[in-house]
């Protein structure tokens, strides 16, 4: 059984950062990334990372988030600079144990297993 467990939100006012982890049972799943949903709106696909540590990013989220991972840990993180109100919503964690197609930056919700509870962020003025 598969569990991820998202952590590291909060509330941070615009400019700053966070960095959001996600603890995952038994062990890294091949295919990971971060989903966000803000209120009244689609879930939409973050960043991406595959089995061989090769990532891609959603249109919203390139330039200013990274995601990275840390096999000994057993954690996928993803970190957030220079943070806007718009990034605020709900963040996921998902993962997939399916090899192909995970270095596309249009991955969906449907594309992916397993999902976290995920982890709330809020930015403010």
């Amino acid at each position: 059984q598969v569990e991820l467990a998202e952590s590291g939100g909060g509330s941070v006012q615009v400019g700053g950062s966070l960095t959001l982890a996600c603890a995952t049972a038994p062990t890294l799943i091949y295919c990971m990334g971060w989903f966000r949903q803000a209120p009244e709106k689609e879930r939409e696909g973050v960043a991406f990372i595959d089995h061989l540590g090769v990532t891609s990013y959603g249109d919203s989220a390139k330039g200013r988030f990274a995601i990275s991972k840390d096999a000994a840990k057993k954690t996928l993180y993803l970190q957030i600079n220079n943070l806007k109100p718009e990034d605020t919503g709900l963040y996921y964690c998902a993962a997939d144990w399916r090899r192909s197609g995970c270095q596309s930056a249009d991955q969906r919700p449907i594309d992916f297993s397993y999902w976290g509870q995920g982890t709330q962020v809020s930015v403010s003025q």
